[in-house]
C-alpha cells in the first residue's frame, strides 16, 4: 500500500470515529457558539459604563443630586441610612459615596485602589465643577483605607468561594471520569459496594484536603492581605464546609454520565460559567438588572460568597446566614440525590 493510500485510510477512520461521538461534536461545534454568544451578550459594547454614586440624605442633598444629574454617565442611588450606604460601598455595589455636610462642603468616600472608584471620583468632581461654575468645587476627599471596607476585603472571599467551587467540581468530577475511562467502574459493578458509599468516599477525601486548603488560603488572606475575620472560626469553617459539599454534589452529578474526560470538562465549564459571570466574585451582582438578581442569588456560588463575606466582613452569626446556607444545603442534597439516581456503572 502506498503512503498516500495509507494516510487516506487512517485519516478516514479517525474522521468516522469522531463523527460517531455526539459528545465530541457538541463540544467542538455547538459549545463554542453557545460560549461566544453568552460572553458576547455579557460583555457586549454598551458605551461608557455609568459610575454608581451613592448620595446620603442631608442638608444640600437635593442640590448635589441636581448637579450630578447633569452627567449622563452617573447613576445616582440615594440613601437615608449611613450603615447601608457604607456597606454597599464596601461590597463594590457603589463606586463612591457622597455625603453632604452642614458646612456646605460634601465629603466623597472612595477606594483609590479601584479603577471604578477613581473614575467615579473624577466624574463627581467634574459634575460639581460644571454645576457650580468654578474651577474646583469644594469637596472633602475621604479615601477608604479601613480594613473591611477595601476592595481587596470584598474580593478575597469571592476568590475563596471560586476556589472552593473549582477544586470541588474539577477534583471530584475528573476523578470519577478518570475511573470510568480506565474501566475500573466495571470491576466495582460486581462488588456489594453501594453507590452512596462510592460517592461519599470522594466527598470525604475532598474534606481531608479542604482543611489544609482553608488553612493556607485563610492565613494568606489574614496575614498578607489583611482581610479581617470578624465572625467566628467555627462559622467560617461551617460555611466553607457547606460550600465545598454543595459543589462536590454538583461535581458528582456532572460526572455521573460523562464517559470521557473531554465530556466532563465541557460540562464543568457549562455549569460554572454562569457563576463566574454572575455570582459577584469580582464585582457585586447588584450591578445586574433587578429582575435577574433573585435568580443570581439562587446560584450556589452567590450564596457561598454572600455567606463568606457575612462572616469575614460583617461578623455575622450562622443564624443571620440562614438563607444562603439553606441554598447551599439544598444544592448539595438535591445534586447528590439526583446523581445517585442517574449514575450508571457502565
Amino acid at each position: 500500500m502506498s503512503r498516500g493510500r495509507e494516510l487516506y485510510e487512517l485519516t478516514r477512520v479517525r474522521v468516522l470515529l469522531f463523527l460517531r461521538e455526539p459528545e465530541a461534536l457538541f463540544w467542538v461545534f455547538v459549545f463554542p457558539l453557545v460560549l461566544a454568544g453568552v460572553l458576547g451578550f455579557a460583555f457586549r459594547s454598551k458605551g461608557i459604563e455609568p459610575a454608581r454614586v451613592g448620595l446620603l440624605e442631608g442638608p444640600g442633598a437635593d442640590e448635589l443630586a441636581r448637579a450630578l444629574a447633569s452627567d449622563e454617565h452617573v447613576e445616582l442611588v440615594r440613601f437615608v441610612a449611613r450603615a447601608e450606604a457604607e456597606k454597599k460601598l464596601a461590597r463594590a455595589a457603589l463606586d463612591v459615596l457622597l455625603e453632604p455636610q452642614a458646612d456646605g462642603v460634601p465629603q466623597l468616600a472612595y477606594d483609590a485602589h479601584r479603577p471604578e472608584g477613581e473614575n467615579a471620583r473624577v466624574r463627581v468632581l467634574r459634575a460639581l465643577d460644571l454645576a457650580q461654575g468654578r474651577a474646583a468645587a469644594p469637596v472633602t476627599l475621604a479615601p477608604v483605607e479601613e480594613t473591611g471596607s477595601r476592595y481587596i476585603d470584598f474580593l478575597f472571599p469571592g476568590l475563596l468561594g471560586m476556589n472552593l467551587m473549582g477544586t470541588g467540581m474539577w477534583g471530584i468530577g475528573f476523578a470519577i471520569a478518570d475511573v470510568r475511562r480506565r474501566k475500573f467502574l466495571k470491576r466495582l459493578l460486581v462488588t456489594p459496594m453501594r453507590r452512596s458509599s462510592f460517592f461519599l468516599s470522594f466527598i470525604l477525601a475532598r474534606a481531608v484536603f479542604l482543611v489544609l486548603e482553608l488553612a493556607v488560603l485563610g492565613s494568606f488572606g489574614a496575614w498578607i492581605l489583611g482581610v479581617p475575620l470578624r465572625g467566628s472560626v467555627a462559622a467560617f469553617a461551617l460555611v466553607s464546609l457547606l460550600g465545598a459539599g454543595a459543589f462536590a454534589g454538583i461535581g458528582i452529578l456532572t460526572a455521573a454520565r460523562a464517559r470521557t474526560i473531554e465530556a466532563v470538562s465541557g460540562l464543568m465549564n457549562v455549569v460554572m460559567m454562569p457563576m463566574w459571570l454572575g455570582s459577584g466574585v469580582f464585582f457585586s451582582y447588584e450591578r445586574f438588572p433587578v429582575a435577574l438578581q433573585p435568580l443570581l442569588k439562587l446560584l450556589p456560588l452567590t450564596a457561598l460568597n454572600d455567606a463568606l463575606r457575612g462572616v469575614c466582613l460583617d461578623g455575622s452569626a450562622l443564624v443571620e446566614l440562614t438563607a444562603p446556607l439553606a441554598i447551599l444545603l439544598t444544592w448539595g442534597v438535591l445534586s447528590f440525590a439526583l446523581a445517585l439516581r442517574i449514575f450508571r456503572w457502565e
